[in-house]
């Protein structure tokens, strides 16, 4: 009788044990390594020029990615306008021409009103850690990302750095010596611009150097000190007009065709967010610290720097703000976005 006890005693712990392997072995995920991981290869079209410092920060953006991956996700680096001319991107990503784009989102600010305000808020956020925060900390991220998936795109990440400048033909000393005047100004920027009175118009970034040259506008914005400067813009405008009100902080987008994107490991999707956010902090560090470079070497081109003061900038916010409400119009998603903006700026003291 005991024996026969034993022997059932013994064949319930083997049961139990047999039971125990089989959870922990459904209980325990299989993680991949490196050599199991797929190669991956893509095209990415730059928003800049190649040789130019934002153009070398993508640079540096694929070869992270590739690191963090082990060399097998691979992304193909080609300058603004090489695959497709810059306007035209957009569709071009949107329908598998190429996987991946940096871009402005104010570009397409005119068919997605949301873009208006993941790109810039003229007269809004002065530093650029601020609007940084409000994608990271305040859900500017999901709300990118909601606004970009209604046109089959995924938002990876922003790049965020400071000002972009004016530069112009003539001396600008106060808002009123806008009216009448004709700029290059995009997305946002142009509805507000619009409301002082300049006859606005979305010129490709290229063609800023040769319509300021030819008297085609009298302004415009085009790109960080840095760019423009290496875009020879001292030579065909006089004038530097700095912080840029219509532009004080910058964000440019990462974004990837939605099926490629989806059919990413998630940590190759991690990579992209990893690489992303490192560049546009080591960007945005590099930009300011070569501001005063730029400045600089304007000056000694013969170019004048005017720095406008900052209770006129305080005095454009309400006429601002009526054409953020303006390019908000009746778009929900976008009304969304512009309230949580204005709610942080009360947050940071930035308005009443």
């Amino acid at each position: 009788m005991k024996a026969k006890t034993n022997n059932n005693r013994r064949g319930f712990l083997k049961s139990i044990a047999a039971a125990v392997m089989v959870t922990a072995a459904v209980a325990t995920p299989s993680f991949a390594t490196a050599e199991e991981m797929p190669e991956v290869s893509w095209r990415m079209q730059a928003l800049w020029d190649a040789g130019t410092t934002p153009y070398e920060y993508e640079k540096k953006f694929v070869e992270r990615v590739a690191e963090l991956t082990d060399g097998k996700f691979q992304i193909r680096l080609f300058a603004g306008g090489q695959l497709a001319p810059s306007a035209q991107a957009f569709e071009a990503v949107r329908g598998g021409a190429f996987q991946m784009m940096k871009t402005f989102d104010g570009y397409e600010a005119g068919s997605i009103p949301a873009f208006a305000f993941t790109s810039t808020i003229p007269f809004g956020f002065p530093e650029s850690d601020q609007y940084e925060a409000w994608f990271y900390e305040k859900g500017g991220l999901e709300f990118a990302r909601e606004a970009y998936a209604k046109a089959g795109l995924f938002y990876i990440a922003p790049t965020v750095y400071g000002q972009e400048p004016i530069h112009a033909k003539f001396p600008l000393k106060s808002l009123d010596d806008l009216k009448g005047k004709k700029g290059r100004f995009v997305g946002l920027a142009s509805t507000v611009m619009g409301e002082f009175g300049v006859a606005t118009t979305g010129l490709p970034t290229a063609e800023v150097y040769q319509a300021l040259e030819k008297g085609v506008i009298d302004l415009a914005d085009r790109g960080d000190l840095t760019a423009n400067l290496e875009a020879g813009l001292g030579e065909v405008a006089g004038y530097v007009i700095v912080p840029g009100f219509h532009q004080p902080t910058t964000a440019t987008s990462y974004v990837a065709n939605q099926g490629a994107y989806d059919k990413l490991p998630e940590s190759y999707k991690a990579a992209l967010e990893v690489a992303a956010r490192e560049v546009s902090s080591s960007l945005r560090q590099h930009i300011l610290a070569q501001d005063a470079v730029a400045l600089q070497k304007f000056k000694e081109q013969g170019v004048e720097v005017i720095h406008l003061d900052a209770s006129i900038i305080a005095e454009g916010r309400p006429v601002a703000m009526k054409a953020w409400e303006k390019a908000a119009g009746e778009d929900e998603l976008a009304n969304q976005i512009l309230e949580s903006q204005i709610a942080f700026m009360k947050e940071l003291g930035l308005m009443d």
